[in-house]
């Protein structure tokens, strides 16, 4: 169906947009990216009102004026991940995010072990800059992502990935499940997958700061289906312009259920994206509705 001309307008208005300001931020100081998201919490009101909804909901304990400096600083943190995407190509990426031997060590371990490595990741910190880190091991390193709306936005993000050594498996893609199979499988590739927004797939209900949260299954129905170690990684932000990545291996009991399995992987990944999102509440974004999906209780319907 074709949408209203109105809205078609505002969307190639916003495409234009971004297509002749992606350079700009290649230029621009990281300061002035999170000044651009400070300022977006005052003139986005839809957003606003959900990162509020959300902050109530995972830190009850706080007052309001605590819940919105948290707010703010998310606004702030993704106007300055904008700005270091834009110009990632010019940044020395192991300088940029520090990988401790440690995490790279389990990282290789992992990859030893020859069946492929899921990584379940979210978007805390700098996750387009993560990917690069990972990439630059010098292991094949890809990911998965729903086409944009337009496909002039895709290939840009395709460029930008692919540009820093990060392989992109578009969900809409023919066989793209069995080429992500084959990444793993047969090219030992380490394959990310973000797994902490609401989305369109298939999912399992997992808690997330003491709720159900509807949450990709993709992660964990890999590992599970290949015998794949699951590891968790995100990268924090340190000081301006310097990350810092955690690297932690996702262990449970397996009982060979797929099914079961999967769900127990997915959940213990959950948790340690809570974990780090208690750490560091700015880093995470709070304005996405990650409680829209609610569970359905069967007996009611009866």
């Amino acid at each position: 169906m074709t949408a209203p001309l109105g809205k078609r307008l505002r969307r190639e208005i916003r495409v234009r947009a971004l297509l002749f300001g992606w350079p700009l931020l290649r230029v621009v100081p990281l300061g002035l990216g999170a000044a651009l998201g400070w300022l977006a919490w005052y003139l986005v009101p839809r957003q606003r009102r959900l990162a509020r909804e959300h902050l109530r909901i995972a830190f009850p304990e706080e007052d309001e004026a605590e819940r919105d400096r948290i707010g703010r600083a998310s606004f702030a943190n993704l106007g300055r991940s904008a700005v270091e995407t834009a110009r990632s190509q010019r940044l020395d990426i192991r300088t940029t995010v520090d990988l401790d031997p440690a995490g790279e060590a389990l990282l290789r371990e992992a990859h030893a072990e020859g069946k492929g490595v899921v990584v379940a990741t979210a978007h805390i910190g700098a996750w387009e800059l993560f990917a690069r880190r990972v990439a630059a091991l010098g292991i094949p390193c890809g990911t998965v992502a729903k086409e944009a709306h337009d496909p002039r936005i895709t290939a840009l993000l395709e460029r930008s990935r692919e540009q820093g050594g990060v392989r992109v498996f578009w969900r809409g893609a023919p066989l793209s499940a069995r080429e992500i199979l084959r990444f793993l499988r047969d090219e030992g590739g380490i394959f990310g997958i973000l797994i902490d927004q609401d989305t369109r797939v298939a999912g399992h209900f997992v808690p997330f700061f003491g709720r159900p949260a509807f949450t990709p299954r993709a992660a964990g129905d890999l590992a599970a289906h290949l015998g794949a170690p699951l590891l968790f990684a995100c990268a924090h932000r340190v000081a301006s312009g310097v990350h810092r990545m955690v690297v932690r291996r996702i262990e449970v009991q397996r009982t060979g259920d797929r099914d079961r399995d999967s769900f127990l992987l997915t959940a213990a990944a959950t948790k340690a994206i809570e974990e780090e999102v208690r750490k560091r509440p700015d880093e995470w974004v709070w304005m996405h509705p990650r409680w829209r999906t609610q569970v359905v209780d069967i007996s009611e319907e009866k």
